[in-house]
């Protein structure tokens, strides 16, 4: 603040010395001598100390900004991964980029225009105005603050008109950069329907509402200059005619009006820069009140306050009379009750939408329950700290995505302080070691967007090689053979069996060859638990597990049938693709 006030005295100082060079070279005594160069001098030295300290003020402050825009930045960033799991199933993530974009380089200049631009403008308008009502007359001030009063007016009228253009243009922008990458996340299957150019028809339609609002907002700014200089222009040529009019009469010097010029046009110049600022600070305000309201997106989980850390012994788990629902009027779960011993495995299967997901989901607190609860080791998950809790579950998923980095990356986010060591020994666990090692970049080696350069076996050991790292009580295997060939279903299936060993483990399973030695089976429809017990025991029971093991076992046999028939057989009449 003290160097952007000297700049300022400097810069308002600049005209003076430049009046003071024209006087003396106006009179002939004084021209023989050096005053006029050591005035010009000064006057040069003056612009250069104006320049130097606003220099100086920028680099200064220059890590206040910064810091502030990248506490801003973390702080918003930090807040969406704490929210929902169902406001992350509803925001499109393209949007939502472009919303943390536009908001934080709104900050910068919000932050760089009101300290450096504003401020010193106000603070330089005072000052002219007091110089010129001391050195000439109190009309010069009056007109002077007039006009820019005029100016003010005008800019924040027209400004306010434009601001709706500019809401235009980030929703439609946002809209298209959401669609934009929506569509190249699922670039397979573009291709797959040869959509390209619906995708581009769609993509347009953002693109050409943010074209009709562009040229309105770009029109509109046009107008807006045009009154802008024509306002500053009236100002200057009334007080340019009041100074001439005090030469003629030798109220005033030629180098008073020499410096009243300087001083509107050193004045007009940052008011004009004022106007601009002004504009761009409406705009900035505009892209921070996108960002500001994720803020106000409150987190429908959060911990209770002063809530403990889970206590894992055992790995008990016990679901206790549970209900649930993602809408009042679409009920998922129903009085499910279960207990998983420390150190066993229970299935949970059913039919697809019986509400399998769900419990892993419940077990994770991305949705609390209606009613009941959710028990490990005798702690109701609601009453500890979220964060804990997930430390304590391994998942593998039926559909492992992985972040666009290195194999190395992927398994080391199961516990990102571990040693390279720890990292290889999790994946020699999870048999994938020996493919990595045979890879040319070796664990270096980038598995692009998703993991799409990896396939379905590949992703699922890298999983598990991830979670044997976190080195969690508690496993939950989410279908995580379901998407996957029969040999490659039994060789992750003896990974995930070692895994599970002496662990508490839940299984949600579609295939019931892959839990038939699970120490107790859920069998759920419709929400409800209609089966327990073991398989042997469903099995004799002859009910819903049955009918469905039946079914399996029949389409098994059914492609292994069609596998032997001659190939002239398969090939007929359409291309037959067995599971």
């Amino acid at each position: 603040m003290a160097l952007l006030v000297l700049a300022k005295v400097a810069n308002v100082y600049v005209p003076i010395l430049y009046k003071q060079a024209v006087d003396a070279l106006g009179k002939p005594e004084v021209q023989a001598m050096a005053v006029p160069v050591a005035l010009i001098i000064a006057y040069g030295v003056a612009r250069v100390l104006a320049q130097a300290l606003g220099e100086i003020r920028d680099a200064i402050f220059a890590p206040v900004a910064q810091r502030a825009i990248r506490t801003l930045a973390l702080q918003v960033f930090g807040h969406l991964h704490g929210l929902s799991l169902r406001y992350h199933l509803e925001r499109q993530t393209g949007g939502l980029s472009r919303v943390i974009e536009r908001g934080t380089q709104g900050m910068e200049f919000l932050i760089r225009f009101t300290t450096f631009n504003i401020l010193p403008t106000l603070l330089e308008i005072l000052m002219v105005g007091a110089i010129l009502w001391r050195l000439y007359d109190w009309r010069f001030t009056v007109v002077t603050l007039g006009v820019i009063g005029a100016y003010i007016v005008f800019t924040i009228s027209i400004s306010e008109w434009r601001i709706q253009f500019v809401r235009l243009m980030n929703d439609a922008d946002t809209d298209a950069n959401a669609k934009a990458i929506d569509s190249l996340l699922n670039y397979e299957t573009v291709k797959y329907f040869g959509n390209e150019a619906h995708e581009s028809r769609r993509y347009d339609v953002g693109r050409r509402r943010y074209e009709i609002a562009a040229i309105r907002s770009s029109r509109t700014l046009s107008m807006l200059n045009v009154g802008q200089g024509a306002i500053i222009a009236v100002g200057l040529a009334a007080v340019m005619v009041m100074a001439g009019r005090g030469v003629v009469e030798h109220s005033m010097t030629v180098g008073d009006f020499v410096a009243v010029n300087a001083f509107l046009l050193q004045l007009y110049q940052p008011l004009n820069m004022l106007g601009f600022a002004y504009r761009e600070i409406r705009g900035a305000l505009v892209n921070m009140e996108k960002m500001f309201g994720l803020l106000d997106v409150p987190p429908e989980i959060a911990d209770k306050p002063g809530a403990p850390p889970l206590k894992v012994g055992g790995g008990e788990i016990v679901f206790d009379h549970v209900d649930f629902h993602y809408e009042k009027s679409r009920p998922i779960l129903h009085d499910v009750s279960f207990h998983v011993a420390p150190g066993n495995t229970v299935a949970i299967v059913g039919s697809s939408g019986a509400g399998k997901s769900t419990v892993s989901r419940i077990l994770f607190r991305f949705y609390d329950v209606a009613a009941g609860c959710v028990l490990i080791d005798g702690q109701d998950i609601r009453d500890v700290q979220q964060g804990s809790l997930r430390a304590s579950i391994g998942v593998v998923p039926q559909d492992t995505v992985l972040f666009n980095d290195t194999i190395y990356y992927n398994i080391a986010y199961g516990r990102p302080g571990a040693s390279r060591e720890e990292v290889e020994q999790a994946a020699k666990l999870a048999r994938i070691h020996d493919f990595i090692m045979a890879l040319p970049q070796r664990y270096d080696a980038t598995v692009g967007e998703r993991g799409l350069k990896l396939s379905g076996g590949e992703k699922q050991r890298v999983a598990i090689a991830r979670t044997i790292l976190k080195n969690p009580r508690i496993l939950l295997f989410d279908e995580a053979t379901s998407a996957l060939d029969t040999r490659t279903e039994q060789e992750i299936q003896r990974s995930l069996e070692e895994v599970s060993r002496g662990r508490t483990t839940l299984v949600i399973a579609h295939r019931l060859s892959t839990i038939i030695n699970a120490d107790e089976i859920i069998v759920l429809d419709r929400g409800r638990v209609v089966e327990r017990g073991r398989h042997v025991d469903l099995l004799a029971r002859n009910g819903l597990y049955a009918d469905m093991w039946r079914r399996q076992q029949e389409a098994a046999a059914e492609a292994e049938r069609k596998l032997e028939e001659p190939p002239s057989l398969r090939a007929e009449g359409h291309l037959r693709v067995a599971d």
